[in-house]
């Protein structure tokens, strides 16, 4: 069979995958210039059970918005067309389903790999300067969409082609071409194109096996294809049985294709195993306690000291093996907790997350109700901070974030709560702390920051913040509610704002008046 033939043979098959009604829609709405943040969220709107799994996903620290997302509008306000683009294709491929007949060819590893290609790829390309990676993650899912069609259209040769493989005869892409005269990238490409799918999301399902042939010259485009292809190569290290060569060529690879760090390296690999598992729960397929780079690494180096050992020396050698994974399991407790704590700090300003934040006003929320105390809320806003990132450049706007958090961090005590909420925005969490203590806190904060210069090296810069208060005692609160008691503190941090600004306004329960 040659390419012509197979690519005729897929476009007309009973068997090929369609894609569902909103998905094909959606891409068909992109297309169009005139199309607007309302016609996309209308159409999500109208699937009821997949705006739900966008929500969850948008709301999820997939994204981690300081802000709850309620509405499907809200989600294609904030998260943008292309990116909810991206998640409406993403649930949609994810929901194709293998053929009635028995095959060769696990569907439910290939979501899994699918999956995790997707998450490597968001993984690496994070990691390169400048790079635009809104839509990613779809390239990444998309990228072996091939090996399914072939599955579900030529499930007899597929399987032919599987045996190959394992038999150690081919490569996949030799076993398929000699099959077929013809790839899965080429398919996945063909297939992709006559859904309507835009460049942006084709060319990378074409290259990602060779991101050298692709020479059109969009560099959006070209380091997508690089980033898939270095994401197959950190997948394989997860789920191959080659895991050390996989290894050597992508540290290799990522170096040579995008200029990656060594530090860059550490973090994509130390990584990836937890983010897989939790998109897996994200997108709905279980994936769970997938094993580290570095637990994997370790196992394929004591099977292979122990080929070509007599059987006492096995023996002997399974002993120190077994000591060695013990000790590696205490060794990597300690560094699975050094990586949760990195899960719970701001990658710029260093100082705890919002996620960190939720669950520590849910913990301070509780030992408040326990103990009978009251606890205090602020949150703090730079004022006209995108005012001046316009003026200065981003970079100098991170560097300002991170020393902004470096003086409030420097006048708080040590079992206050600093958080960056979002943005521009951040939050100090007071526990046992009235609300005249702390309004003196807020103001104490303002002045230190008002009082200080902040100095890059090339020029000094002078802010002010605006803070809001809010306390309560939960115990004795009619109804007290977390949601409601931020409201309060980002009530007041209006009122400061509405005021002038560079102030600490309080919030103060307005009475209700009935007329008689």
């Amino acid at each position: 069979m040659n390419q012509e033939k197979t690519l005729a043979a897929v476009l007309c098959s009973d068997e090929l995958p369609t894609l569902p009604t909103v998905a094909s829609e959606i891409i068909t709405l992109t297309a169009r210039e005139d199309t607007t943040l309302s016609d996309i969220a209308s159409l999500v709107s109208k699937d009821i059970g997949l705006s739900a799994k966008i929500l969850k996903v948008s709301n999820s620290s997939f994204y981690s918005f300081a802000q709850q997302i309620s509405s499907i509008n809200q989600a294609v306000s904030i998260l943008g067309i292309n990116a909810v683009r991206s998640l409406v294709l993403s649930f949609s491929f994810l929901s194709m389903k293998g053929g009635k007949k028995k095959s060769q060819f696990n569907f439910e590893k290939f979501w899994k790999n699918s999956l995790a290609c997707a998450v490597a790829s968001k993984l690496i390309l994070e990691r390169v300067d400048g790079a635009d990676t809104e839509e990613i993650f779809i390239c990444g899912l998309l990228q072996n969409l091939g090996e399914l069609i072939l599955a579900k259209t030529f499930q007899d040769e597929y399987d032919e082609v599987l045996r190959k493989i394992e038999e150690g005869q081919y490569d996949p892409i030799t076993a398929e071409e000699e099959q077929f005269g013809t790839a899965h990238d080429v398919i996945g490409y063909e297939v992709a194109k006559s859904w309507g799918f835009p460049e942006v999301l084709l060319l990378p399902i074409r290259y990602h096996h060779a991101p050298q042939d692709y020479t059109d010259g969009d560099k959006k485009i070209e380091t997508t294809c690089k980033a898939a292809y270095l994401s197959d190569l950190l997948v394989s290290i997860l789920y191959s049985d080659k895991p050390q060569e996989f290894h050597k060529r992508f540290r290799k690879e990522a170096k040579n294709l995008l200029n990656l760090k060594n530090e860059d390296l550490e973090y994509i690999l130390s990584e990836v195993h937890t983010q897989v598992d939790h998109a897996g729960e994200y997108f709905g397929l279980r994936i769970k306690n997938t094993k580290s780079i570095q637990e994997i690494l370790q196992e394929a180096n004591i099977r292979l000291s122990l080929m070509n050992l007599d059987f006492d020396q096995m023996n002997r050698e399974l002993i120190k093996a077994k000591m060695k994974l013990e000790d590696l399991t205490v060794e990597l407790k300690g560094k699975n907790a050094i990586l949760d704590n990195l899960a719970n700090i701001d990658g710029l300003t260093e100082i705890y997350n919002h996620r960190y934040f939720q669950n520590s006003l849910d913990n301070e929320i509780s030992r408040s109700l326990r103990s009978e105390t009251e606890i205090s809320l602020l949150l703090i806003d730079i004022d006209f901070f995108k005012k001046f990132n316009d003026a200065y450049g981003h970079q100098v706007g991170d560097f300002i974030l991170k020393e902004f958090s470096a003086t409030l961090k420097g006048e708080i005590r040590k079992y206050d709560t600093l958080a960056r909420y979002g943005g521009e925005e951040f939050t100090v969490i007071l526990p046992d702390t009235s609300k005249e203590e702390a309004m003196a806190v807020a103001e104490k904060l303002r002045s230190a920051v008002d009082d200080t210069s902040y100095n890059d090296g090339r020029e000094k810069y002078h802010i002010t913040a605006s803070f809001g208060v809010a306390t309560s005692t939960p115990l004795t609160t009619d109804n007290f509610d977390k949601s409601n008691f931020i409201n309060q503190a980002d009530t007041a941090l209006y009122d400061a704002k509405e005021a002038g600004r560079n102030r600490v306004a309080v919030f103060v329960e307005k009475k209700k008046w009935f007329k008689f």
